[in-house]
């Protein structure tokens, strides 16, 4: 297992494992004896940051979420395990009633809702604190001052350690960040964006912005990245849900464009060279570059579990990263 260390304060600094779990399915569409066996070999493996939210998984059973925090508190109880593992969860998407999908209509990011919603996490979980805690979303009606001021007041009782953000344009996160600084309270140091070696494109608008696809690390991110060293990419879906290793790739419109086949070319030579599969080729590739990053993978079972622990034993060569960065740029 490799690690690196997530926060620029250092006493409130956190060694995690660059394999991150993220456990989303974890209680509903992964049942808990399962669960409880992937979990068991990640931690054996040397994993050592788990990561959940207030909201999942609802639109499994139509609920507003929590199975997964409350599953994971029952497996830490029944291992006893404490503050050994680093804990993430986030705040913000769940719906205010049970729902089936994700619709505009979610709880935000008000004081009131995220300290309720912080309590009712630290019972599921089981805890005291939260390691990690996120906005899972943006909340434009919520003043920035005062989010970072409620976020704030959360690390300094000591209820949170490391305040995170998810799935926020550029601009926003670096806004959030700025008015932190100004105010001399606790920042974000770690930002969770889904992130992969098929890039993909970012133009089309949705259900949250018509400006284009929010929470996707783009060439604006990954640049903001490389000139803040001290902050943390996380990187959510690196392994596109399996596409990478389906016979017939199945990648939908998002993907399927002439840089991807660019990409898709490089990464059959790495991956006929290494022997290795090509999930564990991305992986590799994703926690070895010059961006500290984290790859936060699911697992439905111990053998995909397993299949990307193996990947922090590949070690890519000069040639094969320079390879693989360089596919699709040109």
């Amino acid at each position: 297992m490799r690690y690196l260390t997530i926060g620029s304060d250092p006493a409130r600094q956190r060694r995690v494992s660059q394999i991150a779990l993220g456990a989303m399915l974890m209680g509903t569409a992964t049942d808990e004896s399962t669960s409880y066996a992937v979990l068991d070999r990640y931690v054996e493996a040397g994993g050592s940051f788990i990561d959940t939210a207030n909201n999942y998984a609802f639109w499994v059973n139509g609920t507003q979420g929590g199975e997964s925090e409350q599953l994971l508190g029952r497996w830490m109880r029944s291992r006893g395990v404490g503050d050994e593992l680093t804990i993430a969860t986030k705040v913000g998407g769940r719906p205010p009633q049970p729902a089936k999908q994700l619709s505009e209509n979610l709880e935000g990011l008000s004081q009131q809702v995220v300290k309720e919603s912080l309590a009712r996490s630290l019972e599921n979980l089981g805890r005291d604190h939260i390691d990690v805690y996120y906005a899972h979303i943006d909340d434009y009606a919520v003043p920035v001052e005062q989010q970072v001021e409620t976020f704030g007041s959360l690390v300094n009782d000591g209820s949170v350690g490391l305040v995170g953000l998810s799935n926020y344009w550029t601009w926003r996160l670096e806004r959030y960040r700025a008015v932190a600084a100004q105010a001399g309270l606790p920042g974000y140091d770690v930002l969770q964006y889904h992130h992969t070696y098929f890039r993909g494109r970012t133009d089309q608008g949705g259900l949250r912005s018509k400006d284009g696809t929010i929470g996707v690390a783009d060439g604006n991110l990954l640049s903001y990245l490389r000139s803040e060293p001290g902050l943390t990419l996380v990187a959510y879906t690196p392994l596109l849900s399996g596409a990478y290793v389906r016979a017939d790739r199945p990648l939908d419109e998002l993907y399927d464009h002439a840089g991807t086949r660019a990409r898709q070319a490089a990464l059959d030579e790495v991956v006929k060279e290494t022997g290795a599969t090509a999930n564990q080729v991305v992986l590799s590739w994703l926690t070895g570059g010059e961006i500290p990053t984290i790859a936060l993978v699911g697992a439905s079972s111990v053998e995909q579990i397993n299949d990307s622990l193996a990947a922090m034993d590949l070690e890519l060569t000069a040639d094969q990263r320079q390879r693989l960065d360089a596919a699709g740029n040109n």
